[in-house]
């Protein structure tokens, strides 16, 4: 039996893959109390990509995060969040991303797109730095990406806090949104 071939390039890579939820992380990280980080993530992610290495403004993504499944390793925590003074999850259950522009040098690509978030849009541009392609002992093709970007959560309405009687407040409003991403192309 011959081995498919995999992409060697980002330039290469063509086709439409889903993301595998089970070996991906959509994460972010906040300071808190001004002197330490709170790591989280979200556990119900689906995401598609059609991707065009050879012509990228033909390539289109569209990512929705449940937001009541964020998880901090703090019920309390993961509680307040999912509360109308952060995520409001009763009244916006989802957040999404739809990219809207593409760009590739090497092994990055730059997405462009739509971040939602409480019902506010906002553009960013997250960095993706291609980690190649292998195909799994199931004969799938599976593609990794990893990135990461920094966003001001206040943007996008999330705009609760708490002073500390030393100075300073109690969560940054300066966040880092980090992508682990394996997705697998669709036949």
């Amino acid at each position: 039996m011959t081995a498919a071939a995999t992409p060697a390039t980002l330039a290469d890579l063509r086709g439409t893959f889903v993301l595998d939820a089970s070996h991906s992380q959509l994460g972010f990280v906040a300071r808190h109390a001004m002197v330490t980080k709170v790591r989280g993530s979200f556990t119900d992610v689906t995401g598609t990509a059609s991707v065009d290495g050879a012509n990228p403004s033909a390539s289109s993504l569209s990512v929705t995060i449940k937001s009541d499944s964020i998880n901090t390793r703090s019920e309390g925590r993961d509680a307040h969040l999912r509360s109308a003074d952060f995520f409001d999850v009763e009244k916006y259950p989802e957040i999404t991303f739809t990219g809207t522009d593409f760009s590739i040098d090497g092994d990055t690509v730059d997405v462009t797109g739509d971040l939602t978030i409480k019902g506010t849009t906002h553009s960013v541009t997250v960095p993706l730095e291609y980690q190649g392609a292998v195909i799994d002992p199931w004969g799938n093709e599976r593609i990794g990406f990893e990135g990461s970007v920094v966003v001001n959560r206040k943007d996008w309405g999330l705009t609760w806090n708490a002073a500390i009687e030393s100075g300073g407040v109690l969560v940054s409003e300066k966040v880092t949104l980090e992508f682990e991403i394996s997705a697998v192309k669709q036949a």
